[in-house]
């Protein structure tokens, strides 16, 4: 009788080595040493070139690259997602299903979807979802949750498993304006918590954007750099909804002037160490996944070795690089030249994988 007793004590205490785990989204910032050995796993199976492809995320669709370049990344293992970018519920299936494929024909990780898909942005980027009012339009908690239910609902069925979306900036910025939930910041961010709360209850990765705060500035970082000059207005609003557990925080090609702490000097934030690794993840304590904005945008695109500069500013994750191949061979010669820039790297890329077991996109034994 008392050796029946411990055993199912062992079952009780243990589940996790006896049946096998399975990991939720929730999971991500959670202490477990069982998470840790899956992510370990998977990690200590691919070599440095497999890592770092981790950190590279095209966009297909409409906007983005070719169908036959994602393909070839696929097959060779240089992609840890897809930004699918101005298109079809049905065109964007048929492409996780046509990726997914490849990268499980080849064995590499399977790729983590994204898409824009912002109340006001949804209709334009995925044709044929269903419709919601724009941001701008939402004018209750109730209908935050509605609206947020029915994109995620509209993700599932796809397979997109990251939404870059709350924008959590104010409306002033011409940009932002009715992609925002207005110019009053307590309700800008308590919707913006509600709808990262529904969101990542549905097993996708909310994104908080555009770090350090697009609201105030003028101009627009698609077409040029635009500047933050002073004062960080915004940076505050970024506590709630990393309290929040927010995984996930895109950063914004904006420079800072005239601020002797977190000044860029005439450099993109994506691209600065005092923005993305002093502030976000220091002073902020931010442990989730920093993702860049777009990499080919007019903010930040001149900025030689842009894509080697974000990851070295901080940057887990790398959005529609120009040159995702030369990317990853900037990366890995200065993991090769820099033992600290390698384990940093590392880092990010344990982050990735630990992403996609909590989504259940890896199986774990």
């Amino acid at each position: 009788m008392k050796s029946i007793s411990i055993i199912f004590l062992f079952y009780f205490l243990f589940p996790a080595f006896i049946l096998g785990q399975k990991f939720e989204l929730y999971d991500f910032f959670e202490y477990q040493p069982s998470l840790q050995l899956e992510v370990d796993k998977v990690f200590n199976s691919l070599n440095d070139t497999l890592k770092v492809g981790q950190l590279i995320v095209p966009a297909v669709g409409r906007l983005g690259k070719t169908d036959q370049h994602v393909i070839d990344l696929c097959e060779k293992g240089k992609i840890g997602g897809v930004l699918l970018l101005n298109g079809t519920v049905e065109s964007f299936t048929n492409y996780v299903s046509l990726f997914d494929s490849i990268c499980s024909a080849n064995g590499y990780l399977p790729p983590i979807y994204s898409a824009d898909a912002e109340p006001t942005l949804i209709k334009y980027k995925i044709k044929g979802s269903t419709p919601v009012p724009k941001t701008n339009k939402i004018k209750s908690i109730e209908k935050v949750e509605q609206v947020a239910q029915i994109i995620s609902d509209e993700l599932n069925k796809i397979g997109i498993t990251q939404n870059f979306a709350p924008v959590i900036d104010a409306s002033p910025n011409e940009v932002v304006s009715n992609r925002s939930f207005g110019l009053n910041m307590d309700t800008v961010i308590s919707f913006s918590n509600k709808f990262i709360e529904v969101t990542q209850s549905n097993g996708i990765v909310a994104t908080a954007k555009h770090f350090p705060g697009h609201g105030y500035v003028s101009g627009d970082t698609h077409k040029k750099l635009v500047y933050i000059d002073g004062e960080m207005k915004e940076v505050v609003n970024y506590n709630p909804v990393i309290d929040n557990n927010v995984i996930s925080v895109m950063v914004a090609h904006i420079a800072v002037k005239n601020n002797d702490q977190y000044g860029t000097n005439d450099m993109p934030a994506t691209c600065s160490r005092k923005i993305v690794t002093d502030l976000l993840k220091d002073s902020l304590n931010f442990r989730g996944l920093v993702i860049t904005d777009a990499m080919n945008m007019g903010g930040v695109v001149n900025v030689p070795s842009c894509g080697l500069k974000a990851v070295q500013a901080g940057c887990d994750v790398l959005l529609m690089p120009v040159n995702e191949e030369k990317d990853i061979d900037d990366i890995l010669s200065t993991m090769n030249e820099n033992v600290a820039f390698k384990l940093q790297v590392y880092s990010s890329v344990k982050k990735v994988i630990r992403l996609k077991i909590c989504l259940g996109l890896i199986e774990t034994e």
